[in-house]
């Protein structure tokens, strides 16, 4: 029998035609790559496909974290203000809505208090017997908390000049260092609540109450950092020296105006220098430390201390104290005398070596200490 050859390539064309497919043989060890290849696909997709469904809930609840209650606020605590205020933002520390700003500090001054006016000579017994004196500040810088309400009428007739500064700084002080913690408390509570990626809702409240309090539009946290500030405490006693005579004022002594703000609401005092047709009048509180607690509010909100703020702002920036002397070249637009003025704070500032102040503490009250009062 004649045998018939055929070649392979024929084999596999008629073993194609019956259907059959013939395929080259794959070695172990190439099998064993693709199949490791193939499980490694696997399980790498599988992978990606539990990560999507893992991260995408952490992601949106960071979203929501990321807001305080009903709009996003970026946390911007670390933010570099010196940035903000090289390009000049035109929204940062712009608008003022005065519907609640002086609204706690009305509240404060219509608590009900014993403001009784004490004497000059029962005010220095007080000073005496607490051992409160502004020599053992300057050295210890250690002040007493000692709150007293109202002026002493005597001071308008004390000759020794500086037996009066002294007097009138020693009741300032502790009121101006008082109000400054407040300012400090609320300050590290911002930058607190700032740090955190979720607030609780009585941090959302708190924050809320402290838009009004600074007139802040549009819930703006950086506006809100720069006005919730303290005030130097030798600039703050250098103005209230200036505008009520050091305590001997009209205003002082009626109104408890220490600062001398302006107000168009009628309840005030009417300077007596002031234009028939004048419409304004001087502030008036029931107890000093409205007054202040006032201040302090006008210089941390009015448009017209808005490059005092921003100079502050730059201090703290830089890590720099609050310096009276430079802050308080931009108070020229708070008296008529502009200029003028801010060469008679800082004359006052030196001569009484009022910076001594500025880095004092108020002790804690005690319940002894209170009684004296």
């Amino acid at each position: 029998m004649k045998q018939i050859q055929l070649s392979i390539l024929e084999i596999k064309k008629y073993l194609k035609k019956r259907g059959f497919i013939v395929s080259k043989k794959i070695s172990k060890k190439k099998e064993e790559v693709i199949g490791f290849d193939v499980l490694s696909k696997t399980f790498l997709s599988c992978l990606i496909i539990i990560s999507i469904f893992f991260i995408m809930p952490l992601a949106i609840n960071f979203t929501k974290d990321k807001m305080i209650f009903s709009k996003n606020y970026e946390n911007i605590s670390k933010n570099n203000f010196q940035k903000l205020l090289e390009n000049q933002d035109p929204k940062l520390d712009d608008g003022l809505d005065k519907n609640f700003l002086f609204e706690d500090v009305f509240k404060f001054d219509e608590q009900p208090k014993d403001s009784v006016r004490l004497s000059a000579a029962t005010i220095e017994e007080l000073f005496k017997s607490t051992d409160y004196n502004l020599e053992d500040v300057r050295k210890n810088k250690l002040v007493k908390p000692i709150s007293l309400t109202l002026l002493p009428a005597e001071i308008t007739k004390i000759e020794n000049a500086k037996k009066r500064k002294d007097l009138f700084i020693q009741i300032i002080l502790p009121l101006v260092i008082a109000e400054n913690n407040n300012i400090k408390s609320d300050r590290n509570k911002l930058f607190s609540i700032l740090n955190k990626s979720k607030n609780t809702k009585a941090e959302q409240v708190w924050l809320n109450s402290k838009f009004k309090q600074y007139g802040v539009v549009n819930k703006d946290l950086s506006t809100l950092k720069i006005r919730m500030d303290e005030v130097p405490v030798s600039m703050a006693i250098a103005q209230a020296a200036k505008e009520t005579g050091w305590g001997t004022s009209r205003f002082a002594q009626e109104g408890n105006a220490l600062f001398g703000q302006w107000t168009w609401s009628g309840e005030g005092i009417k300077p007596s220098e002031a234009d028939d047709d004048s419409t304004h009048t001087v502030m008036k509180f029931n107890i000093l430390q409205a007054s202040v607690k006032a201040y302090q509010r006008n210089l941390n909100t009015h448009s017209t201390y808005k490059s005092f703020r921003s100079a502050r702002a730059e201090l703290r920036d830089n890590g720099q104290k609050l310096d009276s002397m430079i802050l308080s070249e931009y108070l020229d637009e708070y008296a008529e005398t502009g200029k003028e003025y801010v060469k008679i704070l800082q004359q006052i500032i030196r001569q009484n070596n009022l910076i001594d102040f500025d880095d004092a503490k108020l002790l804690p009250s005690s319940i002894e200490l209170e009684s004296l009062i």
